[in-house]
């Protein structure tokens, strides 16, 4: 695909790119990715999200994201966000600034929940200052 140098993480319409994109387009872009599906169950991680994280893809693929992946997410302002976005069958595009904690020293990060009505396909994105 090489369109992903030109996605950034301020793209407007950018749970429609992400879509499109590879798991190879996904491991260049400059920021984390992390795909789930309804059911929270994690089924795209990228490359810059597994190195940032120290999480193998091969540990995260397959596992539920609120509850095994990153239970410092299962709170008001990432998973609930989520769900009240389905039960409201409502887009949701927010960033929220964010600091990580599991498995690694508190980390300040921006997320972007992305999700869409009736796309079985949703997103946190994590951008990490440098």
């Amino acid at each position: 695909m090489n369109t992903t140098q030109a996605i950034s993480f301020t793209e407007i319409a950018l749970h429609a790119e992400l879509d499109r994109c590879s798991d190879d387009d996904l491991d260049a872009l400059n920021f984390g990715v992390i795909g789930f599906d309804v059911n929270g169950i994690v089924r795209r991680y990228n490359c810059f999200e597994s190195k940032a994280a120290g999480l193998s893809a091969a540990r995260v693929l397959g596992q539920p994201l609120f509850t095994v992946v990153a239970p410092c997410m299962n709170n008001f302002m990432v998973a609930q966000r989520f769900e009240d976005a389905l039960t409201n069958g409502a887009p949701l595009d927010d960033v929220v600034d964010y600091v990580l904690t599991l498995r690694m020293r508190p980390v300040k990060v921006k997320l972007r929940l992305l999700a869409l009505p009736g796309v079985a396909s949703r997103y946190v994105l994590v951008q990490r200052s440098t």
